[in-house]
């Protein structure tokens, strides 16, 4: 199995399991703490935080694949964050998931077009600094695990 198909695979199977978790969810549980530091993120916030962090990074993606730079120096994770939360903060549990399974599937598509030798492509990606695209790629995956996490235990 080619290295593309395998990340686009781990990306395709990961989303798979985010979303029937994310659909078995309760009314109350999408209400859940899962984050208190600043600003509160209930399991519903982290959600919409999936959405709007992997739609932007996947367009960040192809500008680094198309010879940008990446990620500006001076970049915000956490300003970015917060207007994200802002714009989507009127969206149900519900459409979130609609779109997350959306943006899942174009990133696995994205990736699926991907040739072997871009994944050397190097820019700045907004934490992990100068890497290379395949890194970048499995950060996707990794990023929504390190969040799950928290949200699983944020329920017990």
């Amino acid at each position: 199995m080619s290295e593309i198909t395998e990340l686009a695979e781990k990306l395709k199977s990961e989303g798979e399991r985010m979303a029937a978790f994310f659909s078995a969810l309760s009314g109350e549980q999408w209400q859940a703490e899962v984050y208190t530091e600043g600003a509160t993120w209930t399991i519903r916030n982290v959600l919409a935080h999936y959405v709007t962090s992997e739609r932007g990074l996947v367009r960040l993606f192809e500008q680094i694949r198309q010879g940008g730079g990446g990620s500006p120096d001076d970049f915000s994770i956490d300003r970015y964050n917060a207007s994200q939360q802002e714009k989507t903060k009127e969206l149900a549990p519900a459409e979130l998931l609609e779109q997350y399974k959306s943006v899942r599937a174009e990133s696995v598509a994205w990736v699926q077009g991907l040739k072997d030798e871009e994944l050397e492509i190097q820019g700045r990606h907004p934490f992990l600094g100068q890497t290379v695209l395949r890194e970048m790629v499995k950060m996707l995956y990794l990023h929504n695990q390190l969040h799950y996490r928290d949200v699983k235990r944020a329920m017990n």
